[in-house]
């Protein structure tokens, strides 16, 4: 055991792997000039010469590499960029349209700041996520997610089959909560487990009112704010790749199945872990969904993103007051393979506890996902079949619960080389389908 993660990485997060001080000018493998040689004849060269951003840039400011774009404020181009969303209501809306676009096509990350979140709600929910991590261990027992129900608290999470190293709670939209009625997650007074809310995600378990006041409402709260940001950042990637910038919206505004998890992840040492090795505090993987809106720690820097053109690991550091957002699979799949869903990751530390919480916007579960026409052309054929986001959601979520073997991944679902697998999966989609009842079975009881 050579103490790297399965990508080559250390796992301490320095050298090789550790690219946010030195990856660009030393991250290159010995044989540099010849390594280098071959990179200008690198297949991604296909996708950097074609990435659909152009029509918001004047012709003096297309660049042969656009992940070096520039952002808002001058910054180091081994960062994923920075943008300032605010400008959208100014005369640079192309110009912040572009960078969006360049972003999502190159990293599948970058920071927004000037969201329009207000700072109080935000403060708000930090507190009362720290303050739920807080609670005793057997308070927290009691809204465990079980295996008929993948809502909860859960300290037992698997990432490509690798145990991470924290905690975490899973709440989200029901189909009780979409009504205007609705409030801290609730309809009418009915309990969480009432049929109302019951869907393929499951029911949401939060602590009791006496065990941490306030917590129900700082989560809504925090909720529909990303929620409403998630609107507008879906609004900018539709007009990146040519379509009205309301088509996501079409897709996901009314039948949205999004869920907000909070994580925390503990100090590590060889004294309370049972593995010499050090852990990850999350494998490296890929988002299912649409697009993730994270809030991380300002002072822990422990999120790592692998870049698609040099295959390195780089630190994304947050910018105070910024949120992260980075695009899933099913915008890999919609944008034809314009947009990219990045291999990412999180280190776990020995020095400093990190709280973060990512808000998944994901489609309805009966939505078919398939790459848009806008997408495909001579230089990107059609690369995908179509893809039921409710079946995919299930068998990606499988593999979080336990080591159920190989995961799901767009990859199954690609038309160039079919192979059996992929036949198989796709004949496994059109099962779950049929037996499909529009989301009212959770997603533990349709194993």
């Amino acid at each position: 055991r050579t103490g790297q993660d399965r990508t080559g990485q250390d796992r301490t997060g320095h050298g090789h792997g550790h690219g946010h001080k030195h990856g660009h000018k030393h991250g290159r493998n010995e044989g540099g000039r010849r390594e280098q040689n071959e990179h200008m004849y690198h297949p991604l060269n296909r996708i950097r010469s074609s990435i659909r951003c152009t029509r918001y840039l004047p012709a003096a400011r297309i660049r042969t590499n656009p992940w070096r774009g520039k952002a808002t404020t001058a910054q180091p181009i081994n960062q994923v960029p920075v943008i300032d969303i605010a400008l959208l209501s100014t005369e640079r809306r192309d110009e912040i349209v572009s960078q969006v676009c360049e972003a999502c096509s190159a990293w599948g990350f970058f920071q927004i700041v000037n969201h329009g979140v207000p700072p109080e709600t935000i403060q708000s929910f930090r507190d009362h996520t720290e303050a739920f991590f807080e609670l005793p261990l057997t308070v927290k027992d009691r809204i465990r997610r079980s295996s008929d129900n993948p809502r909860g608290f859960f300290d037992a999470e698997y990432t490509k089959r690798k145990r991470d190293w924290k905690q975490g709670l899973d709440f989200g939209i029901t189909p009780g909560c979409r009504s205007v009625a609705s409030a801290d997650f609730t309809v009418d007074g009915l309990p969480d487990d009432n049929s109302v809310h019951s869907n393929l995600d499951g029911f949401n378990r939060f602590p009791d009112e006496d065990e941490l006041p306030g917590f129900r409402r700082a989560m809504w709260n925090y909720f529909t704010e990303m929620t409403k940001l998630a609107e507008s950042v879906s609004q900018v990637m539709a007009l990146g790749i040519g379509v009205d910038k309301d088509f996501f919206n079409d897709q996901l505004r009314d039948t949205h199945t999004s869920f907000l998890r909070l994580n925390y992840y503990p100090l590590w040492n060889e004294h309370v872990s049972n593995d010499s090795e050090k852990p990850l505090g999350i494998s490296p993987h890929k988002d299912a969904g649409f697009l993730t809106l994270l809030l991380q720690d300002d002072g822990c820097h422990s999120l790592q993103v692998r870049n698609r053109f040099d295959n390195l690991w780089y630190t994304v550091e947050p910018i105070p007051g910024a949120l992260t957002v980075n695009t899933g699979d099913m915008a890999q799949i919609w944008s034809n393979d314009k947009y990219y869903a990045p291999e990412h990751r999180v280190l776990a530390n020995s020095d400093t506890k990190r709280y973060s919480a990512p808000y998944f916007y994901n489609p309805g579960y009966e939505t078919m996902v398939e790459p848009v026409p806008t997408c495909v052309d001579d230089t990107f054929p059609l690369a995908y079949s179509p893809v039921n986001w409710g079946y995919f959601r299930w068998q990606r979520f499988a593999g979080d619960f336990a080591d159920f073997g190989t995961e799901i991944q767009i990859s199954d679902f690609t038309l160039k080389d079919q192979t059996l697998r992929q036949d198989a999966r796709v004949t496994h989609q059109e099962e779950f389908r049929k037996k499909f009842d529009g989301g009212r079975t959770s997603l533990m009881a349709s194993m």
